[in-house]
């Protein structure tokens, strides 16, 4: 091959790359502005209800987004993002498979759940060297049992993962309630019953030097190559991606959809249960009965708006990480409630199921259309056969 030849070659394969960058961005990207011209229109509309706004204060949007973008740059985004970076990357592995992991709530409780177990048990008896794995390792495994029910009762029974992990999501927390108000109690606690980690065991993750960030960030980051080597570069990554695009070519081609449907929602469950189990560790430190999380819910957002790419799902978890941390300064500084944050992020998730669905339906019409075709070319040959 020639030198121009192969400089062509080279410059179509970056256009290419390019477009399909730009395909990946433009629905995220586009939810995410009309999320925030919402939130806009929403604050000017209601600003004569605040307490530092007037009827209709049109440079208050101007004002809550600066103090937003503000509180956004600091080490706190990474804090917030930890949990989401690994519970966002559970629900991608899922939507991979074709199966909607509605449970991260349930699956974050159990993971912490059994870090907290193995904190309480093992007290100060261990090193932090050795307590902290094995916390974390029981903490993932009872996230990762979360997961495998609905994924078996999928398989064996056929019953939706949506139904059945959204009912979970009541029972398991359920269990954490009756496990911190009975089996987890230390002798003579005082009430409200609390259990904090650093009280009374050496298992929590310590923070980076002269920050707020603790090293289960540096685990969660270490989790998005490894999640994108398994889907893209390991023959059950293929498997997975496989059965979730098409359960019937996958059988076909010798696969199994009963074992990968099982396997794939294992894995999630197993993610999400590390966030919950790095988040008790690293940020909470302590439990009470009424524990509970929105992660779970938010870790949806974060991996529609990653569109199901770990390094998608890496930029989405700071971005919503960002406004976590910059809803306290925009109530302080703008008096916006902290609360449009999750307004913010309901309103991106609308718009990214609106784009879901425009191309689900677009893609139905076409392959409806085709059929069409293709049943007229049929009846076509057959009466010019006869």
């Amino acid at each position: 091959m020639s030198e121009p030849e192969a400089d062509l070659g080279r410059s179509q394969r970056i256009e290419q790359m390019l477009r399909e960058i730009a395909g990946l961005l433009i629905g995220p990207v586009t939810a995410v502005a009309l999320a925030l011209l919402v939130g806009a229109v929403g604050i000017v509309l209601f600003s004569g209800l605040l307490p530092a706004g007037k009827p209709f204060d049109l440079g208050l949007p101007v004002q809550a987004y600066a103090a937003l973008f503000s509180g956004a740059i600091s080490t706190s985004t990474f804090t917030y993002a930890t949990p989401l970076i690994l519970a966002g990357l559970g629900l991608a592995v899922g939507f991979k498979g074709g199966l909607f992991n509605i449970g991260g709530r349930g699956q974050f409780l159990m993971g912490a759940l059994g870090t907290m177990t193995v904190a309480t048990w093992l007290g100060t008896s261990l090193p932090a060297i050795v307590e902290i794995p094995l916390a974390l390792l029981v903490g993932l495994a009872l996230g990762a049992a979360a997961g495998f029910i609905p994924g078996a009762l999928k398989a064996t029974s056929g019953a939706h993962e949506v139904v059945t992990t959204i009912m979970l999501n009541y029972i398991l927390a359920d269990v954490l309630y009756w496990a911190v108000s009975g089996p987890l109690v230390p002798a003579l606690a005082p009430q409200p019953i609390t259990i904090n980690v650093r009280d009374s065991s050496n298992a929590f993750i310590p923070t980076l030097p002269a920050t707020d960030i603790n090293l289960g960030f540096l685990i969660a980051i270490a989790m998005v190559p490894v999640v994108w080597v398994l889907l893209y570069r390991t023959t059950l990554g293929f498997e997975i991606r496989t059965a979730g695009a098409n359960p019937d070519a996958a059988r076909y081609g010798g696969m199994k959809p009963r074992r990968l449907i099982v396997l794939t929602m294992t894995m999630s469950g197993l993610l999400v249960g590390l966030a919950g189990a790095i988040n008790l560790l690293g940020l909470d430190h302590q439990i009470t009965p009424g524990y509970d999380t929105t992660v779970g819910w938010d870790a949806i957002t974060v991996a529609l708006l990653g569109r199901s790419n770990p390094m998608g799902v890496f930029f989405s978890a700071l971005l919503l990480g960002g406004m976590r941390a910059g809803s306290g300064p925009m109530q302080i500084q703008a008096g916006v409630p902290r609360e449009l944050v999750d307004a913010l992020q309901a309103i991106i998730l609308l718009f990214l199921v609106i784009n879901v669905l425009r191309r689900i339906l677009g893609a139905r019409a076409v392959r409806d259309t085709a059929m069409a075709e293709l049943e007229t070319v049929t009846r076509t040959y057959g009466r010019e056969s006869v």
